[in-house]
């Protein structure tokens, strides 16, 4: 027998599922989770490949999830977006599937964005005080009509 008859081929061994092979479930909720962060510091997509020694075209990839990033890259990628490596796989269920971002999360996620572009911090302050406002207006009634 050679090795031609005892090794299966790539469709049969499930190609997909091997190390270097197309992004998973999980690389593209990895990159969905970089570019939520990066839009909610308000940073362009240059900008971030910049701060992490990437292309432009490498970073879109990462996002995408079309290509992989290797753990070293993720922890840079961390630390130059401020949050710890495991906040990428936040949402990310045990059997690989990544959950739905609602309608809430993408208001949040708008409005994080929008708050970062503000350059005038007298009117940054402004809104935060206005959340704070609505906020606490929003938890009396929550405890009045109980």
């Amino acid at each position: 027998m050679n090795a031609a008859e005892t090794e299966p081929d790539d469709a049969a061994r499930g190609a997909e599922d091997g190390p270097g092979q197309r992004a998973s479930v999980a690389d593209r909720h990895v990159g969905a989770r970089i570019r939520e962060r990066r839009v909610m510091m308000g940073l362009s997509q240059q900008q971030l490949a910049k701060m992490i020694g990437v292309t432009y075209q490498q970073a879109h990839k990462y996002e995408r999830g079309l290509n992989r990033i290797s753990a070293g890259r993720l922890f840079e990628i961390g630390q130059v977006l401020g949050v710890p490596v495991a906040w990428f796989f936040e949402g990310l269920s045990g059997d690989g599937e990544a959950q739905e971002i609602g309608p809430r999360q993408r208001m949040c996620l708008e409005l994080a964005r929008n708050f970062a572009l503000i350059d005038n911090e007298k009117h940054q302050e402004a809104l935060s005080q206005m959340a704070r406002a609505l906020a606490a207006q929003s938890q009396a009634d929550r405890e009045g009509g109980s």
